[in-house]
């Protein structure tokens, strides 16, 4: 027979146990909505069962020469050098966005050719410096 304190701790641990399962998969659920998916344009166009209209993230290099600008609308290519993309985007893009620089764009897919993007963020590799800094250090070693 338990006794009065055991069945105290027994059912505060069955509470604690609970509480901690519900928050755990709470946590998890939040975190699988709010999941952005980096995809290539290679993975795009192997993919089977790409979703589209979902928001993912596409990115690899800005093509050469395949940017053009309308008067609000931003389209060019985006390429991982075995496939292309074709990126559409509306607003201004970042001072690092250049052709043949590294490019991330946050947007959904209308179908394996053609993004719509809502977001552009521009890559650069980790030996970027900023130029005043690399004037102000180049002074500084002379």
């Amino acid at each position: 027979m338990l006794t009065k304190k055991v069945k105290k701790r027994v059912s505060f641990l069955s509470v604690l146990l609970i509480f901690l399962v519900l928050g755990v998969f709470f946590i998890l659920k939040s975190l699988t909505n709010n999941i952005l998916y980096f995809k290539s344009p290679t993975d795009i166009k192997l993919s089977q069962d790409i979703i589209f209209n979902k928001k993912i993230r596409v990115g690899g290099m800005v093509k050469k020469n395949s940017i053009s600008i309308d008067k609000k609308e931003i389209k060019f290519v985006v390429t991982d050098f075995k496939n292309e993309i074709v990126v559409s985007y509306i607003g201004t893009v970042p001072n690092l966005f250049l052709e043949g620089k590294g490019v991330v764009a946050e947007g959904k897919l209308q179908d394996k050719n053609y993004f719509v993007a809502d977001r552009i963020l521009a890559k650069h590799d980790e030996k970027y410096m900023p130029p005043e800094l690399k004037d102000l250090m180049e002074k500084n070693v002379k």
